[in-house]
């Protein structure tokens, strides 16, 4: 351990510069923006695993940490659906979630949206169509925003959270 120290203390500390953000910070700030903009409130979202892998809820709870904050950018996950505002769903849909989504989304109040998380929501992904899935969510109530990728980044997620609440502004009320 002496000699370690010894070694820091002759050579220094070397380290390379921190990476400069790409772009998140734009991206956040334009989130937060927009969310005040359309709802003048928080962004209250209900997450659905539908029979995923939990890969897709890894990176969704990874926006939760202290680096992606989105409590601070004005989003809250909510446990009803009945106070939420976005219903974002992972996985392919498995016959036995089908009707638990459809009811999930029948409780929430107008206007809703829905965001399929992942390749597995989108069109079924490495699982494809077989015995257990019913297929896509899109199969069981209209999707607004897919976010590709398998696992989506949590910046994808927060573009696809952007892209949802930017389409429901842009929506005739």
């Amino acid at each position: 351990m002496y000699e370690t120290l010894r070694q820091i203390l002759r050579v220094g500390i070397r380290s390379e510069p921190p990476p400069t953000p790409a772009g998140d910070d734009v991206v956040v700030r334009r989130l937060h923006d927009d969310i005040l903009r359309t709802l003048g409130r928080a962004l209250a979202l209900r997450h659905v695993d539908a029979g995923s892998c939990n890969a897709c809820e890894l990176e969704s709870q990874a926006l939760s940490n202290p680096y992606y904050n989105v409590e601070g950018l004005g989003i809250r996950y909510v446990a009803s659906p009945r106070h939420a505002d976005v219903l974002m769903v992972t996985g392919p849909v498995t016959k036995n979630m089908a009707g638990a989504l459809r009811r999930t989304y029948e409780a929430m109040p107008e206007p809703r949206l829905v965001i399929a998380v992942g390749a597995c929501a989108s069109g079924c992904g490495v699982y494809g169509p077989d015995y257990a899935t019913v297929g896509a969510v899109s199969e069981i109530v209209p999707v607004d925003v897919a976010i590709p990728g398998c696992p989506p980044s949590p910046v994808a997620l927060l573009q696809g959270i952007l892209a949802a609440v930017s389409a429901s502004a842009a929506k005739p009320r």
